[in-house]
């Protein structure tokens, strides 16, 4: 990746944002914090570091190398691995989540759904951006993005299409893309910023290509009949004069007079002007030059070729004499020349002063498709930024609570502390009109405030988002009372919190930061039976076994969450952890793994950079040749250890930093993983380091198809094949193709573009995978016996997986014991095997599967099918409020659209169509085409409607008995 300076600028301000996700140890000022189990550096830390390796339980790990003559270990204190001591729960604290949560995420889902469907079609655009922000707390990003594109879908204004587009755009982050310009076109309606200055409600327009690809040949056309026409007036045609210093302009007065009203009076009203043959027209703040191209104007109706200087004396001049219909050519005009940011800087400016639409648009447009370098202009930042900026930009119909979301969002991940961050926030809540407008503001401004240690401010916020109904703000009320303070207060908020609503892990996590001892602890236990997914309950307890001398009892605490769900935080611990023992390979490898995820992480509150502490760890360690961590790479590849084999890749990369193949090979891992916006990253560097035009598009086709755009990844993976076939490029095109539908024809068509990949040099990694996917596909077909083959030849080359496949061969041929050793053997192998377990349950019987999904479930308790399976299985046992509340414990931290369509279905066997009906709504608020629930639903409102009417049936002949009586 190509850093420039404002990758640098924000590299270096991004430090100071990361602190508050981190593991505390120390004070800020370095010294001992209060009643904590832990000292500073020096003597003292030595001496207790030395006590813990004395004392601990676990013995250190055994050593797999021997020490090579050229380590250096004498040369590396304990003092410099560990510069601020062993972690301490006393600077432990969960951060405040700056997205919208709510109490009731299934009822907010099917309210949303309800809106979506109910209001009028101009009016979509709006309730899709809502959608946007509410699934901004998922953990897909593709959820987020989508919605996004379907407000752009459905915007009707250029305010909005720009904004969108440009986040859409940005979503992508084009911006690192060596090569590319911000005003690229990706050559869709959906992102082209020509399309996007076009006006209009068209939904169904936004994937077809735009006019970029189109031949200008008609514009030129345009110009040249229009410069055949520009010649002035000639004294027999004009039968009027515009007199400006020296010159004279000969006119028709009809024409002119048609430019405007005012015009119109001037020349036909009551003004002495009405019958004269020269009119004195030098104090009106017009040139001769701009008064001969207007009245070209009015006889053309074109401005032609005209100078950018006359362009913008026209424009002033139709807002003196209201001139519409030339002020609209004008401003379009002067829109369609912005193209980079100088000119936007100066159009800009006239555009807010004559209060031109377009040319704003256009102007802000190149500002915020060059996001987020724009944030270090200051003259962008001054109009963003300052409530005159703000009530400017209104004036011109540019002011909008969109366009400051946008841009705070984007503050927000530069540097949530930052000055631009607050006053973007506080634009963002001066625009908030809807409800969740205003607590989504509130909500971020309170957690902003709080991070820049303004605790009586943040307070305020969080108070002012929960009187408009956002209850998790209480959460940010609660940590803003204990900072100032007032612990006890801060309990009972969240005390009370607890016992008005339906509990929540983070109630329980966040009131256990205010209470000691077993209540604590229970309150952590509670918060992770409720929701798995918080890290912090885990991280708590690990530091306090660590305190209590039994490391490895921490370094499995940590394992719990980092076999599910990987963050660099929790990655930081438990390397902190590796050192103290030290397990210096085990360390590095997760400190590698964690700059793969943040390449500018700074570790020990703040202390030290990641790469420095890789620097000083690296002679503790055997040193490996380029080789030997390929070597390594296929030994965890082949034992499923996707940290692991993160690790050797970034390590690899340290050696090699201009691989385009380790960096795709990272973003591989990375999407295992679900760290989806670490994988782009990767990704886009892959792209950026490509020494070749066909190896470049295939990376492009992946970056397109990971974020939505199917049918452009197939174009790219086309080029990339008639450049040069290779390995990769037939592979994209092969997945690109399989992600749907697959009629016999396709799937032959699917196994040929495989088997052209196989032929393909590549490395045994990639043609295990390849090789797995085509047996898939056989499989698909009915073709057993050539998908056994596959599988079997992927085993071959150490491509693990394929035991799966092979089990689900044997499965089809009704070779049950052998699907089943197939599963166990994968099991044996894996390193992260939870789906192992999960996929084995189908190859037993009842007792033994509910035994391995309950082991799924515990190594990783995102995975849906294990509790679809047991409430199945509780349903058919006629236990109907247990099988709902298996599916409600998983749908509580997850609401996946498969639990959400089992829980209705069950609720409607069971009569409860309310019930059905919203989690009907909730399922189709996630995927509105979901065909399933779309015909549950349909049947769930038939039987409501019906029940209403036999209600309202029996209630008017209940009133007719009575009236007879």
């Amino acid at each position: 990746m190509q850093h420039n300076i404002f990758t640098s600028m924000r590299s270096l301000k991004f430090i100071e944002g990361c602190k508050t996700t981190q593991i505390y140890a120390l004070n800020p000022d370095g010294h001992t914090a209060a009643g904590g189990g832990c000292g500073g550096v020096g003597e003292k830390f030595l001496q207790q570091l030395q006590d813990f390796r004395i004392n601990s339980a676990r013995p250190k790990p055994s050593r797999t190398f021997q020490s090579s003559p050229n380590q250096i270990t004498n040369n590396v204190s304990a003092e410099n691995l560990l510069p601020s001591g062993l972690p301490d729960v006393d600077f432990l604290e969960p951060q405040i989540d700056p997205c919208l949560r709510y109490v009731d995420f299934v009822q907010t889902l099917a309210d949303l759904y309800r809106k979506i469907e109910n209001c009028p079609q101009f009016e979509k655009h709006a309730v899709y951006l809502e959608q946007s922000a509410i699934f901004r707390s998922l953990s897909d990003p593709k959820m987020f993005r989508r919605s996004l594109r379907a407000a752009r879908q459905h915007a009707v204004d250029v305010h909005s299409k720009i904004v969108l587009a440009s986040w859409l755009r940005f979503e992508r982050r084009q911006d690192e893309l060596v090569g590319t310009s911000a005003m690229d076109c990706c050559g869709r309606n959906l992102e082209c910023p020509r399309a996007c200055l076009v006006s209009g409600y068209d939904p169904e327009s936004v994937n077809d290509s735009c006019m970029c690809s189109r031949s200008p040949r008609v514009e030129c056309d345009d110009d040249t009949s229009t410069g055949e026409q520009e010649c002035s007036t000639s004294d027999e045609d004009g039968d009027m004069s515009f007199c400006i210093g020296d010159d004279e302009i000969r006119c028709v007065r009809y024409n002119i007079a048609l430019l405007s009203r005012p015009f119109r009076a001037l020349l036909y009203g009551g003004f002495t002007e009405s019958w004269r043959e020269k009119i004195n027209f030098s104090n009106n703040g017009i040139s001769a030059e701009g008064m001969r191209a207007a009245e070209i104007f009015s006889r053309t109706k074109r401005l032609g070729s005209f100078d950018l200087p006359i362009v913008l004396e026209l424009l002033s001049l139709t807002n003196r004499f209201f001139c519409e219909e030339m002020k609209s050519a004008c401003d379009a005009h002067l829109a369609s020349l912005v193209s980079d940011m100088e000119e936007a800087l100066v159009l800009i400016e006239y555009g807010l002063e004559e209060t031109a639409y377009l040319l704003v648009a256009a102007c802000l447009q190149v500002f915020l498709r060059e996001l987020p370098n724009s944030m270090y202009n200051s003259n962008v930042m001054r109009l963003f930024c300052s409530s005159q900026g703000r009530e400017k930009l209104a004036l011109v119909g540019h002011a909008s609570f969109l366009l400051y979301y946008f841009l705070s969002q984007i503050a927000l991940e530069e540097d949530m502390k930052s000055n631009a961050a607050v006053m973007l926030l506080e634009r963002l809540a001066e625009c908030a009109t809807e409800v969740w407008q205003k607590q989504l503001a509130y909500h971020q401004l309170g957690v902003v405030m709080l991070e820049r240690k303004e605790y009586k401010d943040a307070q305020n916020w969080f108070v002012a988002a929960v009187e408009v109904g956002h209850v998790y703000s209480s959460v940010g009320i609660a940590r803003a009372r204990c900072k100032r303070g007032h612990k006890y207060s801060a309990y009972k908020m969240m005390n009370s919190l607890v016992s008005d609503y339906k509990p929540a892990g983070w109630m329980y996590q966040e009131r256990s930061l205010y209470c000691v001892g077993k209540e604590k602890m229970m309150d952590l236990n509670t918060a992770s039976e409720l929701d798995p997914t918080l890290s912090f309950p885990y991280k708590y307890r690990a530091v306090l076994l660590v305190q209590e001398n039994r490391l490895g009892a921490a370094i499995s605490e940590l394992n719990k969450i980092i076999g599910f769900k990987v963050s660099p935080d929790c990655l930081e611990l438990r390397a902190w952890i590796s050192i103290v023992l030290e397990d210096y390979e085990g360390a590095l490898r997760d400190i590698w793994a964690l700059l793969t995820l943040d390449p500018n992480y700074i570790m020990f509150h703040g202390k030290m950079h990641g790469n420095h502490l890789v620097e000083l760890l690296h002679p503790l360690v055997q040193q490996w040749s380029q080789a030997d961590c390929w070597m390594h790479l296929y030994d965890r590849w082949s034992s499923v250890d996707d940290i692991g084999s993160l690790a050797v890749v970034h390590h690899m990369l340290a050696n090699d930093p201009g691989k385009s193949l380790l960096c795709f090979r990272q973003s591989l891992l990375l999407l295992r993983l679900n760290c989806q916006k670490a994988a782009m990253r990767c990704l886009r560097l892959a792209r950026n380091c490509a020494t070749s035009k066909h190896e470049r598009l295939v990376y492009e086709g992946w970056i397109l198809y990971d974020t939505g755009h199917r049918e452009e990844a197939l174009a790219k993976a086309e080029e990339s094949v008639s450049i040069q076939r290779s390995f990769e490029a037939f592979f994209l095109k092969a997945y690109a193709l399989a992600d749907s539908s697959l009629d016999s024809k396709s799937s032959m068509y699917v196994i040929e573009l495989l088997e052209e990949a196989l032929r393909c040099p590549s490395d045994g990694l990639r043609k295990g995978q390849a090789l797995n996917n085509l047996g898939s596909v056989y499989v698909d077909c009915g073709k057993l016996d050539l998908a056994a083959d596959c599988y079997m030849n992927a085993l071959n080359i150490k491509h693990t997986r394929a035991h799966q496949g092979l089990a689900r061969v044997y499965h089809l041929k009704n070779q049950r014991k052998a699907a089943y050793d197939e599963m166990t053997k994968l099991i044996e192998k894996a390193r992260n095997n939870a789906s192992a377990y999960e996929k084995r349950s189908e190859y037993c019987d009842r007792d033994m599967a509910k035994s391995d999904l309950s082991m799924a479930t515990q190594l990783d308790p995102l995975r849906t099918y294990t509790y679809r399976y047991r409430a199945a299985v509780l349903m058919d046992d006629h236990r109907e409020a247990e099988a709902i509340a298996e599916l409600s414990k998983a749908i509580v931290f997850k609401p996946d659209l498969q639990l959400l369509h089992l829980r209705a279905a069950f609720y409607d066997s069971m009569g409860d169509n309310i019930s059905a009906l919203q989690d009907c709504e909730a399922a189709l608020c996630l995927d509105s085409g979901h065909g399933e629930t779309i015909e549950l639903y349909n049947r769930a409102r038939k039987q409501a409607d019906e029940q209403q009417k036999r209600e309202f049936e029996n209630k008017i002949g209940i009133v007719s008995s009575l009236s007879g009586q």
